[in-house]
């Protein structure tokens, strides 16, 4: 069939967009009829004003999702069958020696850095007007464009090296290529796993040892507990960027270190603290970390061998609008592509992310208090504005935290 490639990616990214918007609707109609009422399993816990504020604060941000969901589909088109990325190849080719790895990374980076242009003015929507609109953004536009230039030199330190490693293997190894860059995609990543906590995070925060002696005392107990060694205590200055707070593990190894945001240490008493560590610690303890990372590995080496059936076919870049067969070329393509195809995917992942959650839960109710979890998760609910009533099919598919109140009755009954 003619074109049958071109046809097939059309049909996938239409029917992509079309759930995306629908699922988004049905959110919006389900989080609004409810708006008026606190579930019933909250009341007394949550107000009716900050339950009316989750509310309208999902509603405003699936608009934004909406607007993101055309935008990345009318972009994709523009690329592909609109010729944009054949332009932007002929446009370097007058600069550079086409098919060298100098126009390959010149391609690819230059791809990037418009894509990201085109996104930044739905970042500043969701910064400035919606974060802000509800009370959670604190960052200045100084600030804003100093991350900005931050994270843009931190990628071009770390990723243009890595493409141009890629693009040598495509270009050396024959026709096993795509094993090889599975092998420095693994390397990188573990790379970045382990100086992330050293050298990345520092440059865009602040992270001091926690000084509040009773509640390191707390915690240590609770860590030698669970038989856990970790590197240091620290409090992250989240509360410079936003009044949403969290902790989490980074680092592997000997460099593992527990990060508080300050915006949650502010909100929570000790032993809620300990509650939310103690579900932390259920993450590795259950090694949720390395088994995603394991999926990651997985999903990546079955892509890149995909990828390398594809490479060498003439109609993959025809069938897309585009006559330079490059590596380059091949790489953006499938880019571009594959999230229409691997859509339908998220809710598996989500599953999957939520299963762990109540593993993780399940191992905080036996190390700490399942009672201190749970009026943790209430206030963070409630200073988040999450939402208590979303939408089941949307929160089945995109959701990686089980819905609140399914999630505090399993905590009530543990």
């Amino acid at each position: 069939m003619d074109r049958a490639f071109a046809w097939t990616f059309l049909a996938a990214l239409l029917a992509a967009t079309a759930t995306r918007l629908w699922l988004a609707a049905r959110q919006v109609r389900h989080v609004r009829a409810h708006r008026d009422a606190v579930p019933a399993s909250f009341a007394g816990a949550i107000a009716l004003a900050a339950h009316q504020k989750a509310a309208d604060y999902t509603v405003a941000r699936t608009g934004v999702g909406v607007a993101d969901a055309c935008l990345s589909a009318a972009v994709a088109l523009a690329l592909t069958f609109g010729g944009a990325l054949q332009w932007l190849s002929d446009a370097w080719a007058r600069l550079l020696p086409p098919f060298a790895i100098a126009h390959g990374t010149a391609l690819i980076v230059s791809v990037i850095v418009l894509l990201s242009a085109i996104e930044l003015p739905l970042t500043l929507v969701r910064t400035f007007v919606v974060e802000a609109r509800f009370g959670f953004n604190r960052m200045t536009p100084k600030l804003f464009a100093i991350d900005l230039a931050k994270q843009a030199l931190v990628s071009a330190l770390l990723g243009i090296p890595l493409l141009v490693l890629v693009l040598w293997l495509m270009a050396r190894m024959g026709e096993h290529w795509w094993l090889w860059v599975w092998l420095a995609w693994v390397g990188f990543n573990l790379l970045v796993l382990l100086l992330y906590p050293t050298l990345i995070a520092p440059l865009f925060n602040k992270f001091s040892p926690l000084e509040d002696r009773d509640l390191a005392a707390r915690i240590e107990s609770l860590l030698a507990r669970c038989g856990f060694r970790a590197s240091g205590l620290y409090v992250m200055d989240g509360s410079k960027r936003s009044s949403h707070g969290n902790a989490y593990f980074t680092g592997f190894g000997a460099a593992k270190r527990i990060v508080f945001f300050d915006t949650l240490l502010e909100r929570l008493a000790p032993a809620e603290v300990e509650a939310v560590l103690a579900h932390e610690l259920g993450h590795f303890r259950r090694h949720h970390v390395w088994k995603r990372i394991a999926v990651l590995f997985a999903v990546s080496f079955a892509l890149l061998w995909v990828l390398g059936q594809l490479i060498d076919q003439p109609w993959f870049y025809a069938d897309l609008n585009v006559s330079t067969k490059s590596t380059a070329m091949a790489l953006l393509l499938f880019a571009l592509v594959l999230p229409a195809f691997t859509f339908l995917l998220q809710p598996l992942l989500s599953l999957h992310s939520r299963r762990h959650e109540f593993e993780a839960d399940a191992y905080a109710a036996a190390h700490a208090s399942a009672a201190e979890l749970v009026r943790a998760l209430v206030k963070l609910y409630q200073d988040n504005a999450s939402t208590l009533t979303p939408d089941p099919l949307h929160s089945a598919f995109y959701d990686s935290h089980p819905p609140a109140a399914l999630r505090i009755a399993k905590l009530r009954t543990a």
